[in-house]
């Protein structure tokens, strides 16, 4: 199964400079939950936002760069290449970022969604989801508290 997961906001915003621009505690813990110990595809500017690799899953990352070789990654320069390392009879995350996400959508068959209740200035954004081919089969609303500025939504979609 191909998962595509990621923190959208009501314009689509994923991020800008290669940041997010909304700080969601709890939605780091459910991407953590949720990838640990699976293939997590995604860009070289996703891979290269973080400090480190993230532990316990496996980096594949998609580049045209033909020397780039981070240590621990495996690296392709396509989305068919990138799945077709993963392994068939398990759970694979596309993480990222917006190109990867707009190649992808095709291939996944789930879409793990945060949406953020703001919208903001990005540089980067999600494609729209087509009701037409992705129906919404759960849904948790999270309210703004101490540690979340914006209220936000869980939503898990299927391909119809």
């Amino acid at each position: 199964m191909i998962i595509m997961i990621a923190a959208v906001a009501e314009n689509n915003a994923l991020g800008k400079n290669n940041e997010l621009v909304w700080h969601l505690p709890n939605d780091f813990k459910r991407f953590k939950s949720l990838t640990t110990g699976h293939h997590i595809i995604m860009g070289r500017k996703t891979f290269e936002s973080f400090p480190k690799p993230l532990p316990n899953r496996v980096h594949v990352v998609i580049t045209r760069q033909k020397d780039y070789n981070p240590e621990g990654c495996i690296v392709v320069d396509s989305i068919e290449k990138a799945l077709a390392v993963c392994p068939a009879n398990e759970t694979s995350f596309i993480i990222g970022g917006g190109e990867i996400y707009n190649l992808g959508l095709s291939f996944a068959d789930q879409l793990e969604i945060t949406k953020v209740h703001h919208s903001f200035e990005a540089d980067a954004y999600f494609p729209e989801i087509d009701s037409n081919e992705w129906k919404e089969i759960q849904t948790e609303f999270n309210p703004i508290d101490d540690k979340h500025q914006f209220a936000y939504t869980y939503q898990t979609f299927v391909k119809v």
